[in-house]
């Protein structure tokens, strides 16, 4: 894996704590440093409402300036000028909704280009459910998560790539996903399959990532498997996967992107020192 060179990057499960101690959504704002904050609600085909919502919780940790970026339509990306939201930020937050209207709206557009000038400059990218997805190099767009992976069910397309060679997952255990997230890397053992429990954020910097927050997060990790029958199979056929690494991370703990490995277990006060 290449280093990620800029700011952090945090992939959020969805559902993070708005209105309690607000954890995540801290150590997002401690890195604004005072700046502003660019909520982007392009994953959400109805966006009302959200922006309101992440105000009303950036305000209270002291983020007062704060924008919406919303796109309806590719061709609103394409222009430039709906980009002016995002000049000079601080950082972009995306909320959740549908992964792919995030990738099929601004991939290639000046927007995804202002959105990774921002990240390479030392800004913040952030991202929650969709939003989290959409960070990865391949996306989930459907699959059952209630029970063993079959063959056919499952749909996947590329991400933006902010975090490369890695598939994240997220409402992870609370929707069953292990079994998807296991087919999703069944068909590309290269790419690192990450599942992102609610209320818990993996923070990326560089090449190792810590887990903050509530819940755990689960890397699957198929690159050194002896069987496999994702090819072989009929398309309703149980997926058959041999010697997968599995690794659960709850906070405090962290993960080396380039070696695939823990790096120790961590201090669950450690999110609040980062």
């Amino acid at each position: 894996m290449d280093d990620h060179s800029g700011g952090p990057l945090f992939a959020i499960g969805g559902h993070e704590d708005k209105d309690g101690k607000r954890d995540i959504l801290s150590a997002v704002a401690k890195h604004l440093a005072g700046g502003r904050l660019v909520i982007a609600t392009v994953a959400s085909h109805e966006p009302d409402g959200y922006f309101d919502e992440y105000r009303e919780a950036f305000g209270a940790l002291g983020v007062t300036d704060l924008t919406e970026l919303y796109v309806s339509e590719r061709a609103e990306a394409i222009d430039s000028k709906v980009g002016s939201a995002l000049a000079d930020a601080a950082g972009v937050f995306f909320t959740g909704g549908d992964q792919l209207r995030i990738v099929s709206q601004i991939c290639n557009t000046p927007i995804e280009e202002m959105v990774r000038d921002i990240n390479r400059r030392g800004g913040v990218i952030a991202g929650t459910s969709a939003g989290a997805s959409a960070q990865g190099e391949t996306m989930l767009i459907t699959g059952s998560g209630s029970e063993s992976h079959r063959i056919d069910d499952l749909h996947m397309a590329p991400g933006l790539g902010l975090i490369p060679d890695v598939i994240i997952d997220q409402h992870f255990a609370e929707r069953g996903r292990i079994g998807r997230l296991l087919g999703a890397i069944a068909h590309n053992p290269r790419l690192l399959g990450i599942g992102i429990d609610e209320d818990t954020a993996i923070k990326v910097v560089g090449t190792s990532f810590e887990v903050l927050g509530s819940g755990g997060v689960t890397i699957v990790d198929a690159e050194r498997i002896t069987c496999s029958n994702i090819a072989e199979a009929k398309p309703d056929r149980v997926l058959s996967l041999h010697d997968v690494t599995l690794h659960t991370l709850s906070a405090g703990d962290r993960f080396d992107l380039a070696t695939r490995r823990p790096t120790g277990c961590g201090d669950p006060d450690s999110e609040k020192k980062s």
